[in-house]
């Protein structure tokens, strides 16, 4: 299959790129794909990858459980649990910033969080590309999905949230915008994407779950994602953690670095290896996953 190369740095505008990492697309393909970083800024990236008609292949398959609505496995089990412990934390989360009011989910997946906080009060809208995700969201919330942003016109929303979403997105600074463009003085925007500067990601490298080559096309840390906010005039309020995903990521990375891992065994290292995470990220804030409070500039 042909590869896209990125030639220029979204954040900067920089040309060139050095080595970074090569990782193995563990979940379809079992290919090796290239991670570089931006010689200018330290952006890092997937590069060379599919384009935005192909990256669709690699998201075929029963392990790719964002899109899935029931568990396989016992993993996907605690996954399950967790994502419903988490769902409520988002809920509550978002009325920090807002009561409620109408919100977007970029990237809503099956829906689980819309039908939350549509139980919460919310007015609630959805974008997912993905048919079959898109689907099941429509069967468990009602709200109104749709296929592209474009679709929504010029409305306006309280709260948008992406929870995990941005760095599957070919054209960073052309969603920017239109997110952008759908905030008021008064909105909240919270990303939430991996951050490859955490202490579980330094120990397993190239076998770290969060770069998920090649769905993940941009891997990010604090310094590059503050960057790109401040390059759209989007003022960052604060960062906050995701704890919980520090446990998964080590778990599934305990399975990519050996097969024998896949078991209780890895599973142990993995809970270990996350909470060590965890401990040394209090100090520096620097967690597996973490959330980017952001709003317009006034």
């Amino acid at each position: 299959m042909a590869l896209e190369k990125v030639s220029t740095c979204p954040i900067c505008g920089a040309s060139e790129f050095a080595p970074f990492l090569v990782c193995k697309d563990h979940t379809t393909s079992q290919q090796l794909f290239e991670i570089q970083n931006c010689k200018t800024c330290g952006f890092v990236l997937t590069n060379p990858r599919p384009d935005s008609l192909t990256i669709g292949e690699y998201y075929v398959s029963n392990v790719y459980i964002s899109h899935n609505a029931k568990p396989n496995g016992l993993l996907d089990l605690a996954y399950f649990l967790a994502r419903k412990f988490t769902l409520q934390w988002k809920k509550r989360l978002i009325t920090r910033y807002n009561k409620p009011g109408s919100l977007l989910d970029y990237g809503c997946g099956t829906g689980e969080f819309l039908n939350t906080c549509k139980n919460g009060g919310w007015d609630c809208y959805g974008v997912e590309p993905s048919e079959q995700a898109r689907n099941l969201a429509l069967q468990t919330t009602g709200a109104t999905i749709l296929n592209k942003y474009e679709d929504l016109g010029n409305q306006k929303f309280d709260i948008i949230t992406l929870w995990h979403v941005l760095e599957h997105v070919h054209d960073l600074d052309n969603l920017i915008l239109k997110l952008k463009d759908s905030l008021t003085k008064s909105s909240t925007l919270l990303i939430a994407v991996p951050n490859h500067k955490s202490p579980d990601a330094q120990v397993y490298q190239e076998h770290w779950a969060g770069y998920d080559v090649p769905r993940h096309l941009w891997h990010f840390s604090k310094e590059t994602m503050t960057l790109l906010l401040n390059k759209h005039g989007l003022r960052l309020k604060e960062i906050l953690p995701m704890k919980l995903d520090s446990l998964y990521v080590s778990i599934l990375s305990e399975g990519y670095l050996s097969e024998v891992n896949k078991g209780m065994k890895g599973i142990v290292r993995g809970l270990y290896n996350g909470l060590k995470s965890n401990a040394k990220a209090k100090h520096t804030n620097n967690y597996s996953s973490l959330i980017y409070v952001c709003t317009l500039e006034v």
